[in-house]
């Protein structure tokens, strides 16, 4: 993996497990198809999608990713933010199983890996709900709603349609909130989401 990844200048203790998560992601793979993703430029550009924010958002002391799935963007996330205590909601076992895997290999002493779903999660609120390739807008705000806070932010990985799904949502006109595009990908920041 290079020293920068689209712009970012990241330590090369991340970039070293970024490069065997994306290893041992492609090897679990083969046997327990947990991504569509299935060669290393696939995983790569995952990552790279993942990791791009950190970019622009604040540090957080804590994080929620709701439908972490094979690590993204969630189990990237805590690689790079060491300092960040992450929690990862995914629900398929298999899944779980790997994302575990990769905290005790990798020594992520920041993760913390919840097999079940959104709904069935001990509330508490976070700093940073973050969420990609789950369901719709409205819905994935309704899921978070029990762990937001005054300080809390969300930021949804989504599609090309996004802005017409957000203009349904009456919710997000009362809120300080964010578009930012990169390619086919916008990152919806939602700043403040008490307010919504």
């Amino acid at each position: 993996m290079k020293k920068e990844i689209s712009g970012l200048s990241l330590d090369p203790k991340v970039l070293q497990k970024l490069d065997a998560f994306a290893n041992h992601l492609l090897a679990w793979n083969r046997v327990h198809n947990l991504t569509g993703a299935k060669t290393r430029e696939a995983v790569d550009a995952q990552i790279v999608d993942s990791i791009w924010p950190i970019g622009f958002l604040p540090e957080v002391k804590s994080l929620l990713d709701i439908g972490t799935g094979a690590g993204f963007p969630g189990m990237v996330l805590a690689i790079a933010l060491e300092n960040t205590e992450c929690t990862l909601c995914e629900p398929l076992q298999k899944r779980a199983a790997f994302l575990r895997f990769i905290a005790r290999e990798l020594e992520l002493e920041n993760v913390t890996v919840e097999a079940r779903r959104a709904d069935d999660l001990p509330v508490r609120t976070y700093h940073l709900i973050t969420s990609r390739a789950v369901t719709e807008t409205k819905t994935l705000i309704q899921w978070c709603a029990p762990f937001i806070a005054k300080e809390t932010q969300l930021l949804f990985y989504k599609g090309e349609q996004l802005e017409q799904e957000i203009q349904k949502i009456d919710e997000l006109k009362r809120c300080d909130i964010e578009i930012i595009p990169r390619g086919k990908r916008n990152y919806l920041w939602i700043k403040e989401a008490i307010q919504c």
